[in-house]
């Protein structure tokens, strides 16, 4: 039986009505619901974007079928529970690839648009609603509106990064990227403080496509900040047999594990590993796609390692000129002895906004996973909302449980002319929770 909740299985979700949807001609009208609608798709947000508690969830997984490939040109035309896996399987041995993913290709295309999502090639392609074309979008009052940049405008650039709130994305056509086939040029560079992270970054943007970094946050002292940084372009070596892609383990339940297995011993004799497993500071290999983009994505329902009271992600960006910061929140980290079980760090381009209320920004970003340990991982999220707000940083909304109101509107400051798009009939859990209203705020 299908679990509709966040990947971080925090906060937990609470009697929504599941409405499964199979044809987009034939969505039920969506004011006849007493209650609140919201599209739920694969269920990997992290946080409440995509629960909608005591209201409807319109399972979208149905909807599942591509209208049209253009293998000259690559764009793609497709229904909006196509998840990045399937359009994957398809357009790779024809020589394309998404121009912009996740770090999991189990997201579907009304997700990774509603989410604004964005990838190791930010710098270089900014997010993915900078390459759709254009979408279709059914409306409450049952009207199908087409949008794009020139039609519709304003409705289109609210629905990118519009936390689903904006009606029922039923197709998106996008731009791919060309090329020669699944293998990819990467390497691996061992560094020992930011610093080094902050100069690999601004040298490596020049001649990568894609770059991110591995960060140690259980390790103090001269190893605070130590990484691995990861950069990679697509190899010219020509598409050739492969074992196929990766297929979708999240189908398994997996099972809880123990609360205690992450802990600070484990997760320090890991990132010691870790850190250690490649014998030089530098090396260079070809490899797959997949454990390039989608490291976790082979590993079964990995969030249920944390235990049923799940986890929390907080994941920030702030500008260049305050990166100094991060040192500040790895050692309130430090200093908390709570555990971090992952931090990856990026530094995002230049790429302006795609949405109303899109996340990436010009600055560097930290996403920082921890095992809910309760009021004590609220109580140091709260300590990072100081350092963050004082930075004239942001908080990612698809990766949040937890954000204030008052923050939510500080870091975003357009959700004022967005509420204007907003269909009256739909709403979230993190919608209510950071506007401070109930079905809609009219």
């Amino acid at each position: 039986m299908r679990r509709y909740e966040s990947w971080g299985r925090y906060p937990k979700s609470k009697g929504a009505e599941i409405v499964p949807l199979y044809w987009i001609s034939e969505v039920p009208r969506l004011s006849k619901f007493p209650s609140p609608v919201l599209a739920h798709g694969k269920g990997s947000s992290y946080g409440d974007v995509c629960l909608n508690d005591s209201g409807i969830l319109l399972d979208t997984l149905g909807m599942n079928r591509f209208i049209r490939f253009n293998r000259e040109t690559g764009t793609l035309l497709c229904e909006s529970g196509v998840t990045l896996e399937a359009i994957l399987n398809l357009v790779v041995p024809a020589g394309w690839f998404l121009p912009v993913t996740p770090g999991t290709q189990f997201v579907t295309v009304g997700g990774a648009i509603a989410n604004d999502v964005h990838g190791k090639n930010h710098h270089r392609a900014g997010t993915f609603g900078c390459h759709v074309t254009s979408m279709g979008l059914l409306r409450s009052d049952g009207e199908a509106i087409v949008c794009s940049p020139g039609e519709n405008a304003g409705l289109f650039r609210a629905t990118i990064g519009g936390l689903g709130l904006t009606g029922l994305i039923l197709w998106a056509e996008f731009r791919l990227k060309s090329v020669a086939g699944p293998w990819i040029d990467s390497e691996q560079i061992r560094f020992r403080r930011l610093e080094e992270f902050y100069e690999l970054a601004a040298d490596s943007d020049k001649n990568n496509e894609y770059t991110v970094a591995w960060i140690d946050c259980i390790s103090g002292g001269e190893k605070l900040g130590r990484g691995i940084f990861f950069r990679g372009n697509h190899s010219p070596r020509a598409a050739e047999q492969r074992n196929g892609a990766a297929r979708d383990s999240r189908k398994g339940e997996g099972f809880d594990a123990p609360e205690a297995m992450i802990n600070r011993l484990s997760v320090r004799a890991f990132n010691s590993a870790y850190f250690h497993r490649q014998f030089h500071d530098f090396e260079k290999r070809t490899v797959d796609f997949v454990p390039f983009f989608y490291p976790l994505d082979r590993v079964a329902m990995w969030n249920r390692f944390y235990g049923k009271r799940g986890f929390l992600q907080y994941q920030f960006v702030v500008p260049q000129e305050r990166r100094g910061m991060i040192a500040e929140i790895l050692q309130l980290i430090s200093r908390s002895r709570l555990v971090c079980s992952l931090a990856v760090l990026k530094v995002f381009g230049e790429a302006a906004a795609a949405g109303m209320l899109s996340f990436p920004r010009p600055g560097v970003t930290l996403a920082l996973d921890f095992p809910m340990q309760g009021q004590a991982t609220h109580d140091l999220c709260e300590q990072f909302d100081r350092v963050v707000r004082a930075n004239d940083g942001s908080v990612y909304p698809a990766k949040d449980a937890r954000m204030s109101a008052a923050d939510f509107q500080a870091y975003f400051p357009n959700w004022r002319e967005f509420k204007r798009f907003q269909d009256p009939q739909f709403s979230s859990n993190l919608w209510r929770r950071v506007t401070g209203t109930g079905q809609s705020i009219g």
